[in-house]
């Protein structure tokens, strides 16, 4: 069993823009007793927006675990041509709406990676938050706690605790599942803004629209890559119907 972990940075291809961000050779991964992944060969460009899709279960959030570093790969290679970890912003149900904890303390956490959470934060710190704050909308929602404001208004607080870890990868779980049309798409334009800026990311979704805007897509169905490419050409109505269709 083959196991590699590698990160490699070149200035002068960091100068021209690397093809990829990640590329995944023969990576298998899942937890004691069940995998999930099996031998996945892929690429995810950078600065770009990715879309990894599939029915529940095909391993996305898998995918997005081993992505961030918190899932070890069982099998296969991880390749990052970035020198700075990923910024990982799980589902908005994985996070507790009994925490006490105010929508400015959400982001703030995001700084814990670089300044620990026991650290005062610095005026740097806080001043990254607040402009993370402003660009995102929610510089008035503040003292609000998080599990009072809405489901839109939350998920830019969880958008903002990851940017405030000044990533150039970012790793969303469903940012848009659960709100309204005008909340999804001011998430989508933010996403969109982020790539412009220099930010490569990658969402796992169902949601179609969101992904048939993305720039790339990756199509998993039981734990295992059945396509990749333009969205466009992967994600017609007969392959859609295909995908979600009842075994």
């Amino acid at each position: 069993m083959k196991i590699m972990f590698k990160t490699h940075f070149s200035p002068s291809a960091a100068d021209d823009g690397p093809a990829f961000r990640i590329r995944l050779s023969g990576l298998s991964a899942g937890y004691p007793g069940r995998p999930v992944l099996h031998q996945l060969d892929a690429e995810i460009p950078a600065l770009a927006a990715t879309a990894l899709v599939g029915p529940n279960g095909s391993g996305k959030s898998t995918l997005l675990g081993v992505l961030a570093g918190v899932i070890r790969p069982t099998a296969g290679e991880l390749h990052s041509a970035g020198h700075r970890p990923p910024a990982f912003v799980p589902q908005r149900g994985a996070v507790g709406d009994t925490l006490p904890l105010t929508v400015r303390q959400t982001v703030e956490m995001g700084r814990w990676g670089i300044r620990g959470p026991w650290r005062r934060l610095t005026r740097h710190d806080r001043a990254a938050v607040d402009s993370i704050m402003e660009r995102l909308g929610i510089a008035d929602l503040a003292p609000r706690q998080l599990g009072e404001v809405s489901g839109g208004q939350r998920q830019r607080a969880l958008i903002a605790q990851g940017l405030a870890q000044e990533s150039d990868l970012l790793l969303l779980d469903e940012p848009t599942t659960g709100l309204d049309p005008e909340a999804r798409a001011r998430i989508a334009a933010l996403l969109t803004e982020l790539v412009t800026d220099g930010v490569t990311v990658v969402q796992a979704t169902h949601d179609l629209d969101a992904a048939r805007s993305a720039d790339a897509c990756l199509v998993l169905c039981e734990g295992r890559l059945t396509g990749q490419g333009h969205p466009g050409e992967l994600l017609t109505p007969e392959a859609v119907a295909r995908m979600w269709q009842p075994v």
